[in-house]
């Protein structure tokens, strides 16, 4: 395949992700006709199948990029943080407050979880990340030492709920801030017992 047709391809497919993402986050994946996209990018159903498969497939792929979005700044919170503790709390609290971007609460928090059922590897990569600064939280003394990847389920399976909670609330601003007190209990509670 030609340089331009590869480019011509990759321009295509980041076209119809670009009005795909732009139409699931202001009407929400059930009221979005293939039409709606197809059109405001200039291009065709085939083309939509072509690259996606069908409407399902598009919001996958929509979904897949703004999970790498979230996870580079998670990471960037993450790698800023003075020691892997406050990384590890810090990561936590972004993601609770990651559920009151408009666009992450319809496409990945309502419609994902409602059109693709869950996401195994987008969670396996972000327990993974928890396990990693658990991991050396542990190690470096920070919070009493138990299985890290078990935490690191317990603690990703609340975070992902909790974010559904706000999502999904007539009053997302209170119960963001009812989560983030339970957040700081719960984490007190991994730190050594003196």
């Amino acid at each position: 395949m030609s340089r331009a047709r590869a480019e011509m391809i990759e321009q295509t497919r980041a076209r119809l992700l670009a009005s795909a993402r732009q139409a699931f986050a202001s009407n929400g994946f059930a009221n979005t006709s293939m039409d709606d996209f197809t059109a405001r990018a200039g291009l065709t159903r085939g083309a939509l199948y072509h690259h996606f498969g069908d409407k399902k497939g598009l919001l996958a792929a929509v979904v897949a990029q703004l999970d790498n979005e979230m996870d580079e700044r998670l990471q960037q919170i993450s790698a800023q943080a003075a020691n892997p503790w406050d990384g590890f709390c810090a990561r936590c609290r972004a993601y609770l407050h990651m559920a009151q971007d408009p666009e992450i609460q319809q496409i990945v928090l309502q419609d994902a979880s409602a059109v693709l059922g869950a996401d195994v590897a987008a969670q396996q990569h972000c327990i993974e990340s928890l396990r990693q600064l658990l991991e050396g939280s542990m190690q470096a003394g920070l919070i009493e030492t138990a299985p890290s990847l078990a935490l690191a389920r317990l603690i990703n399976g609340s975070l992902v709920d909790t974010a559904q909670w706000i999502a999904h609330a007539e009053r997302p601003d209170e119960c963001l801030e009812q989560a983030l007190q339970g957040l700081e209990l719960l984490l007190r509670g991994l730190k050594p017992q003196r």
